[in-house]
C-alpha cells in the first residue's frame, strides 16, 4: 500500500531551505506545499523556482495554511526556538534545523511545546539518517572494533567571512561550537552510547581550549570529553580553520575512518567505511546511497510521525545534546543573549 505524502511548508528561504526543498522535489513520502519569508522578493522567487503553490509573506501565514502538516524550520539558530514552538502550537509537525534550540533551556523549551501539541519533532541532524550512520551502527554493535576506547571527530572551515556575517555574529549564535561543533558533539555521543549498549551516552568530564575573536565567538575550539567506559573523544570545530572533517573510532581490535561523516554520499551514490586492524588489508565498506541525503531525514519523519519522534535523533538525544554544546561554550566563556536571557 503506498504511503501518503506528507504535506510540507517550509520556513525561511535560504541556502539550506533550497537543499532541502530539492530533496522535497525527489521525496515519495512528501511533497512540498507552502513557503513564507518576509520578504516578498524572497518568498516569490522562491515559490518560482520550486513551484511551491503557497507562497506567504510571513511565517505565521505559513503555519495558519491548512494544507501544511510539517514544517521544516531553516532560519538562523536565534529564531529555532521561536518558531518551532510557535509550529507545534499550531498542531504542525516540526523538523528543525540544528541545533535545535540555542541552549539547553531553549531546547527543553521546544521539546515540553511538542510534547503538550502531541506533534513530532526532531532536530535535523541528517547525517543521522544517512545509510552510512546506519551502517556505522550496525557494525559499532557488532563489535568489529572489540572494545571502543577511542573518539576523534571535526567539523570546521575558514571562509573568510566577514566579522558582521552570521557566522562570527554573536548576536545570530555565531562560531564554530554551535553552527558545526554539533554535529562531532553529536557523533561521540552516538558512538560512546552503541559502545555502553546504549542509544547514546553523556560525557562524564569536559575540557575545552580555543580561542574566542573580536565579535566574542569561538573561531576555533577543541574539546576533551570523558564517557562511561572509559571512552575518551577529540573534538575539533572552526569557523575560521580548516579541519580534517572526518571521524576515526579506535577499538581494542581495530580502527575505523569515515572519510566523509557529515555529507556522505554528496556527490556519488555511495559513500565508503574504511576499517584498519593490525597486520592486515584495510577493508572498505561500500554503503549505496542512491538517494538526496537530505531525503533520508524526510523519509525518517515520515515513517516515524506516530512516535512523534525519531530513533535517528530523539528529543532525550537533542536535549543532551544541547547540554555538552553548553558546557564546551562555557569552558570558552562564550555567551549569547538567550543565555543572558535564561541566567
Amino acid at each position: 500500500m503506498t504511503t501518503r505524502k506528507l504535506r510540507w511548508g517550509i520556513i525561511s528561504t535560504g541556502k539550506i531551505a533550497r537543499t532541502f526543498a530539492r530533496a522535497l522535489a525527489q521525496s515519495e513520502t512528501g511533497e512540498l506545499v507552502s513557503v513564507a519569508s518576509r520578504t516578498p522578493e524572497g518568498v516569490s522567487a522562491f515559490a518560482a523556482e520550486f513551484r511551491v503553490p503557497h507562497a506567504h509573506e510571513s511565517y505565521e501565514a505559513l503555519l495558519a495554511d491548512p494544507e501544511v502538516e510539517a514544517v521544516y524550520i531553516a532560519t538562523p539558530h536565534p529564531w529555532h526556538a521561536q518558531w518551532a514552538i510557535a509550529a507545534a502550537r499550531a498542531k504542525k509537525h516540526v523538523l528543525c534545523e540544528k541545533p535545535l534550540g540555542m541552549n539547553h533551556a531553549e531546547v527543553e523549551a521546544i521539546v515540553q511545546a511538542a510534547r503538550d501539541n502531541d506533534v513530532f519533532l526532531m532536530e535535523a541532524f541528517m547525517y543521522r539518517c544517512s545509510p552510512q550512520t546506519r551502517e556505522l551502527v550496525r557494525l559499532l554493535r557488532s563489535g568489529t572494533l572489540g572494545r571502543v576506547k577511542g573518539i576523534q571527530a571535526s567539523f570546521g572551515f575558514d571562509g573568510a567571512y566577514p566579522e558582521s556575517g552570521r557566522l562570527l555574529n554573536n548576536e545570530l549564535g555565531g562560531g564554530g561550537i554551535l553552527d558545526v561543533g554539533c554535529y562531532p558533539v553529536s557523533m561521540a555521543r552516538l558512538v560512546a552510547g552503541i559502545a555502553n549498549g546504549e542509544l547514546f551516552s553523556e560525557p562524564l568530564e569536559l575540557y575545552a581550549l580555543g580561542h574566542v575573536g573580536t565579535t566574542q565567538v569561538d573561531e576555533y575550539a577543541s574539546a576533551i570529553l570523558k564517557f562511561p567506559g572509559e571512552i575518551v573523544a577529540s573534538l575539533a570545530t572552526a569557523v575560521r580553520l580548516w579541519q580534517d572533517n572526518s571521524v576515526r573510532i579506535f577499538g581494542s581490535e581495530g580502527r575505523l575512518w569515515l572519510r566523509t561523516p557529515w555529507h556522505p554520499a554528496h556527490e556519488a551514490d555511495h559513500s565508503e567505511i574504511v576499517i584498519e586492524r593490525p597486520k592486515r588489508e584495510p577493508e572498505v565498506i561500500r554503503v549505496s546511497a542512491p538517494g538526496p541525503l537530505y531525503g533520508y531525514e524526510i523519509d525518517a519523519v515520515r515513517a516515524q510521525l506516530e512516535q512523534r519522534q525519531a530513533v535517528e535523533m530523539s528529543w532525550a538525544d537533542s536535549l543532551g545534546n544541547a547540554l555538552t554544546l553548553d558546557r564546551w561554550r562555557r569552558a570558552l566563556g562564550v555567551r549569547f543573549a538567550a543565555d543572558q536571557a535564561q541566567a
